[in-house]
């Protein structure tokens, strides 16, 4: 483990390369920190029972804003603020054009390649549990809705701030959040419009 990690982290998904290649890790590779890799379908049960080992927490990176403890110093927390507050206007034009599909929408030093990730809170059922739940024919209850986090930096995100119409600042709301769910897994509730959309937006902003 890296020198000041006081926590274990870890990501589950359905297979090696899902967990290898998830927007959530980025954070963690840049800055050298071991992550465990869990694919196994009971790692999801023994991770929720299972809070901590060796005296360390374990902690899901897909779950819960970002805390790398005392592997962020002042100057990685100073400078997350200065994100955090220059991207308040997109923000909140993500937040409007989104609705009812997410709970919140928040700038984020999670992600470096990607635009955006979905996290729950860290008492909701992850993604990937329920998924295994609805494939299983179980009955799954209604999780809470997931927050998208954008990546300020990426030039999708920006594109989106300097966009002036709004149907197509809507169109590039809903490609962020439809491309994070399909990046950690998920299904589409209407590729077609998903598609529409993408086909759409390359012909517009082509032309």
């Amino acid at each position: 483990m890296k020198e000041g990690q006081d926590k274990i982290y870890f990501i589950t998904a359905d297979t090696l390369s899902a967990a290898r290649n998830s927007p959530h890790l980025e954070v963690f590779k840049k800055k050298g920190v071991e992550v465990l890799l869990l694919t196994d379908r009971v790692d999801e049960w023994v991770t929720g029972s299972l809070t901590e080992f060796d005296g360390k927490k374990l902690q899901s990176v897909a779950k819960g804003a970002l805390d790398l403890g005392a592997l962020e110093d002042d100057a990685d927390k100073e400078a997350q603020k200065q994100v955090e507050e220059a991207a308040k206007p997109v923000v909140e034009l993500v937040q409007k054009a989104l609705g009812q599909r997410v709970k919140d929408v928040r700038a984020t030093a999670r992600l470096t390649d990607s635009p955006a990730c979905l996290v729950v809170g860290e008492q909701d059922m992850s993604a990937h549990l329920e998924r295994m739940l609805k494939a299983a024919g179980q009955p799954v209850p209604e999780g809470a809705k997931p927050t998208l986090e954008i990546n300020p930096e990426h030039v999708l995100v920006k594109r989106l701030a300097a966009e002036s119409d709004d149907g197509r600042r809507e169109d590039l709301a809903n490609v962020l959040y439809d491309q994070a769910l399909l990046a950690e897994g998920g299904k589409l509730e209407d590729p077609a419009a998903f598609v529409k959309r993408i086909n759409k937006l390359m012909l517009e902003l082509s032309a």
